[in-house]
C-alpha cells in the first residue's frame, strides 16, 4: 500500500537541511546554556558564552523561518499532546529569543545584565527542554512502531538522517569551542619570586615581618592584583573607580611621606624590613617580591600607581583581628582578554564580564567585606621583637577602640554602627553593584552603593599629588572632620552636630586684676574610635584659644601657629610621644624603633576631656604687662600690653586638626619645600565675659 501524500511530505520535512541546521544549533544552544549555568568558571565556559551569544543571533532568522514553515504545514492537524508540546516549545523558544536579544544588548551596551531577564532566559531554557523532549520522543516512538510500513520506513530513514546531521552540526560547533579555547589563553601570570629573593624570616614566611599571606604561600604576579583602571573604563564601575581614585587606599603607596620613610627604614634595617609596611600600604609590591634586595625603588610601578587596588582588597579571603595585615590574599581568575588593549578583544572581555557576571560576583563580593573584622587586618598595628629588637608594643588600634565602645552592640545591628556605615556611606548609584541584600537594612533594588572614597582625615595628599577630583575630595574630607556630612542610614543612631564639639566655660563677670580660668570641654560626639586616631606620633589635634577685648586687642592666646607653621609651646594637644629603647623621642615616624610611649592623649568614643587656661584680667589700663604664672603645663607665659578701657572680653576656642606635624614634613622634604599640612577647624565656641570697671 502506497504511503499517503502527507506522510511523504512529513518525511521530506525531516530531510530538509534547514531542519538539520536549526536542530543542531538548538542542541548546541541548549547544551552551552546549561553548561554556562551549571559548570564552573573556565576558559571553555567563557568561549561558550561568546559562541552561545553569537550563534544565538545567527540562529534567530533560520529558526523563525523554520517555525513559520513548520506551523503552516501542521496547523491543520487535530489538537493532540504532540501538537500541544510543539506549540509550547514554540512559545518557549520565542521567550528564549526575546530574552537572549535583550541580554545581549545589555551585556554589550549597558553596565550590567538584568537579573529578571537572565532568570526568564534560564527558565525558558528548561521550559523548552521540557517541551521538545516529549515532542520529539513521541514522534520517534511512532516512527519505530510504523517502520515496517512504507510510510514508517520513509520517516524512520529521514529521522535517522536528521539525527546524524544534527549530531554532526552539534559536534562541529563544540569542536569550534575546543579550538578557540586552546588558542584563547587567559593572562599568563608569572607567579615567581625574583631571583635572589631574601627569605630573611624563613622560607615559610616570605612576606614577614608583615602577617600578610597568599593562598599559595608564594608570590603573585603584580598584574594579577592590579588593573583597577579597567574596572572604571569597561563601562561598569566608573562611579566607584572615580571615588577610589582619590582615596587614601589608592595613594597609600605613592604617598611621598610613605616612600621617604620606607627608604629610611630600608636603608637602616635592610629592604626586607619594609615588608612590614607593605601588607597594608603596598600589597602589590609586597606579593610580587619587589621589597627585596635593596634598590632605589622598593615599590613596583603597578603598586605605586594603585596602592590598595580593587583586587588587592576584594581578593582577600580570610582575615583575623591581630592586625599588621593579618589576611590571606587570593589570585582571582581573570576573564579572557581582560588585560587586552585591542579594541575588539577588550570589547569581548568586557562583554564576558557583563554577560557572565556570576564568577565576578562570587569571587569579588563577600559578606566578609562588610565586617569590622575585615578592616581590623590593617587598621590595627603593633611592633614586636622582630622589628624593634626589644618587645611587643601596641600602635594604632581603631578596631578595638570601636569594639569596646558604645557604638558596638553585638548581635543588634539596629543599635550598632560599623566601619562601612560611617566611612563608606550609601550614595545614589548608577553602578551595576547598586543594591545589596547582604546588609541587614538594604535591598537589591535600593539604587545605592557604598562610597569608595573611604572618607577619613587626610586632606593633604590628594592636593599634593594633584589627583583627579582632589579639590572635591578634600572639601568633603573637611566637612567629614567637622561632622557636617549627615548619613541618613545611621541618622537614628548618631548624633547631629560636630564630630568633636568644644564647649567654653568662663565666669560670667570679673573685675580687673582677677584671675580668669577658661575651661574647654571636648566631647567625642560621633567618632567610632579614638579621636584622633591613626599614627599619633605625626597627627596633631589641639585647642586654640584667643581672648580679645571689645576693640579686638588680644589679651590672651594659646595654641597659635608661628610663621614656620609650628604650634607654639604649651598648647593643649591630643597626640602621642613614642620613644625608643634609649628614651629618645620617635619624631621621624621611625616606629620600627619604638618600645613605648611617654605621653599619649586621645578621646575614647563617647568620652570627654577638658583643658584649662588661666590668665589675669588686666588690672591697669595704663599699659602694664599681663603675665601668667606658668603653673599650667599647657599654658605658656604670655606678656601682652593691656588696653586702657575694657568692658568685656570675648573668648574664642577652637579644636584644630592636621594630619602631619611640621617637624616631620621638614625632615622628609626640607623646610625650604614650604610644604605644610592643611589645618581643619573641627569645632569652635565663643563666650563673652563682662568686666566690671570701677566701683
Amino acid at each position: 500500500m502506497a504511503a499517503p501524500p502527507y506522510l511523504i511530505q512529513k518525511a521530506g520535512e525531516w530531510q530538509r537541511t534547514l531542519l538539520h541546521a536549526v536542530s543542531g544549533l538548538l542542541v548546541f544552544e541548549t547544551l552551552t546554556g546549561l553548561s554556562i549555568y551549571l559548570l564552573p568558571f573556565s576558559v571553555p565556559n567563557q568561549v561558550m558564552v561568546l559562541l552561545h551569544t553569537l550563534l544565538g543571533l545567527v540562529f534567530v532568522v533560520p529558526f523563525a523561518w523554520y517555525q513559520l514553515r513548520h506551523w503552516r504545514i501542521y496547523r491543520a492537524l487535530r489538537l493532540s499532546h504532540v501538537v500541544l508540546t510543539g506549540y509550547f516549545a514554540m512559545v518557549a523558544a520565542l521567550v528564549l529569543i526575546v530574552t537572549g536579544l535583550v541580554l545581549t544588548w545589555q551585556a554589550a551596551f549597558t553596565a550590567r545584565i538584568s537579573r529578571g531577564w537572565d532568570l526568564a532566559h534560564i527558565l525558558a531554557t528548561f521550559a523548552l527542554i521540557g517541551a521538545v523532549l516529549p515532542h520529539v520522543l513521541t514522534l520517534a516512538i511512532r516512527a519505530v512502531r510504523t517502520r515496517a510500513t512504507e510510510a514508517g520506513g520513509l520517516i524512520t530513514a529521514a529521522a535517522r538522517t536528521m539525527g546524524r546531521r544534527t549530531a554532526l552540526v552539534t559536534v562541529a560547533l563544540f569542536a569550534l569551542v575546543a579550538g578557540i579555547s586552546l588558542s584563547a589563553r587567559p593572562a599568563d601570570f608569572d607567579n615567581r619570586f625574583p631571583d635572589g629573593y631574601s627569605y630573611a624570616f624563613g622560607p615559610d614566611r616570605p612576606f614577614a615581618p608583615s602577617l600578610a599571606r597568599t593562598s599559595t604561600g608564594g608570590a603573585f604576579d603584580s598584574r594579577s592584583l592590579s588593573g583597577s583602571a579597567g574596572c572604571g573604563t569597561a563601562g561598569c564601575h566608573e562611579q566607584i573607580y572615580d571615588e577610589w581614585a582619590v582615596s587614601a587606599h589608592r595613594y597609600s603607596a605613592m604617598d611621598p611621606a610613605f616612600q621617604k620613610i620606607q627608604e629610611v627604614m630600608g636603608t637602616q634595617n635592610g629592604a626586607e624590613s619594609t615588608r612590614y609596611c607593605g601588607g597594608c600600604h603596598d600589597p602589590i609590591s609586597l606579593f610580587s617580591g619587589a621589597k627585596n634586595i635593596f634598590t632605589e625603588d622598593l615599590t613596583n610601578l603597578t603598586g605605586f600607581q594603585e596602592g590598595v587596588s580593587c583586587i588587592a582588597c576584594h581578593g582577600i579571603r580570610e582575615t583575623d583581628v591581630k592586625g599588621n595585615a593579618s589576611y590571606v590574599m587570593t589570585q582571582p581568575g581573570r576573564y579572557l582578554w581582560e588585560f587586552s588593549d585591542s579594541g575588539a578583544r577588550r570589547f569581548a572581555g568586557d562583554f564576558l564580564i557583563r554577560s557572565f557576571p556570576r564568577y565576578h560576583i562570587e569571587t569579588l563580593q563577600h559578606k566578609m567585606f562588610k565586617s569590622p573584622e575585615f578592616c581590623a587586618a590593617c587598621h590595627k598595628q603593633f611592633i614586636d621583637e622582630e622589628i624593634n629588637q626589644v618587645g611587643w608594643v601596641q600602635l594604632q588600634n581603631q578596631f578595638d577602640n570601636w569594639r569596646k565602645s558604645r557604638w558596638n552592640e553585638p548581635g543588634v545591628p539596629e543599635k550598632t554602627i560599623e566601619c562601612r556605615e560611617c566611612h563608606m556611606p550609601l550614595v545614589v548609584s548608577r553602578d551595576p553593584s547598586r543594591g545589596d541584600d547582604l546588609d541587614y537594612n538594604r535591598t537589591p533594588a535600593d539604587g545605592q552603593h557604598r562610597s569608595h572614597r573611604f572618607l577619613g582625615a587626610n586632606q593633604f595628599m590628594p592636593i599634593l599629588l594633584d589627583l583627579p577630583g582632589a579639590k572635591e575630595h578634600t572639601e568633603l574630607t573637611r566637612k567629614w572632620l567637622r561632622g557636617e556630612i549627615e548619613i541618613p542610614e545611621i541618622a537614628d543612631k548618631w548624633r547631629t552636630g560636630p564630630a568633636v564639639p568644644i564647649e567654653v566655660i568662663v565666669p560670667e563677670k570679673v573685675r580687673p586684676g582677677d584671675p580668669i580660668t577658661i575651661r574647654t570641654v571636648l566631647t567625642s560626639n560621633k567618632v567610632g574610635h579614638d579621636y584622633p586616631t591613626g599614627p599619633l606620633d605625626i597627627i596633631q589635634s589641639w585647642v586654640e584659644v584667643t581672648v580679645t577685648d571689645q576693640r579686638g586687642t588680644i589679651v590672651f592666646q594659646s595654641g597659635q601657629r608661628d610663621t614656620a607653621h609650628f604650634i607654639t609651646p604649651g598648647a593643649f594637644m591630643f597626640k602621642a610621644e613614642p620613644v625608643d629603647q634609649y628614651g629618645n623621642l620617635i619624631d621621624r615616624h621611625n616606629l620600627w624603633e619604638m618600645v613605648g610611649v611617654r605621653y599619649r592623649r586621645a578621646l575614647f568614643p563617647g568620652f570627654a576631656d577638658q583643658a584649662e587656661f588661666t590668665f589675669t584680667c588686666p588690672s591697669s589700663f595704663a599699659g602694664g604687662p599681663i603675665l601668667t604664672d606658668g603653673s599650667d603645663p599647657f599654658q605658656p607665659t604670655v606678656a601682652i600690653k593691656a588696653p586702657r578701657q575694657v568692658s568685656e572680653l570675648r573668648v574664642t576656642a577652637k579644636l584644630m586638626y592636621r594630619k602631619v606635624d611640621q617637624f616631620l614634613l621638614n625632615f622628609l622634604f626640607g623646610a625650604e619645600s614650604g610644604l605644610t599640612a592643611p589645618v581643619t577647624v573641627m569645632s569652635e565656641s565663643e563666650k563673652v565675659i563682662r568686666v566690671l570697671v570701677g566701683s
